[in-house]
Order: structure tokens, then sequence, then C-alpha cells
């Protein structure tokens, strides 16, 4: 059986790991989204490229999506009226 105390210093010791593990899942996210400096002129006109190839990639997949699905929301082309 386990006594009030011991519950108690469990739960205060994965109330601590899962802390720890909160800040490390906080930084790694951080790091994934912040922006990389462009060094060179040429760095930078690549990192503008790619940044719009994913701009229109996106754009792309939610006009593709909603043309599919978006009657399931109430978005898309209307039904015509005869």
């Amino acid at each position: 059986m386990n006594t009030l105390e011991e519950i108690r210093a469990r739960k205060e010791e994965l109330h601590a790991e899962i802390q720890k593990k909160e800040e490390v899942i906080a930084s790694t996210w951080e790091s994934l989204w912040q922006p990389t400096k462009a060094n060179t002129k040429g760095e930078m006109v690549t990192h503008i490229i790619a940044n719009s190839i994913t701009a229109v990639d996106a754009f792309l997949t939610m006009r593709k999506l909603v043309s599919r699905y978006g009657h399931l929301f109430g978005i898309g082309r209307k039904k015509k009226k005869r």
C-alpha cells in the first residue's frame, strides 16, 4: 500500500519531470520556427525563392482541398438552381 506522502512525493517527481520535458519541447519548437539568417545575397535570394514556392504550394493545396471537400463545410462551388 502507498501512503499519501509517497503518492504526493511521486506526484511532485512526475510534475518536475513533465516540466523538464515541456522546456525541451518548447526550445526545440522555437528553434524549428526561427528564420535562418542569410549571410550572402545568394542565400537571401534562395530563401525568398524557397518561401515563395512554399506559399504557392500551400495555396494550391488549399484550393484543391476546398474544391474536393469544401461542400462539407459550406465552402466552395454553389449548386446551380434549375
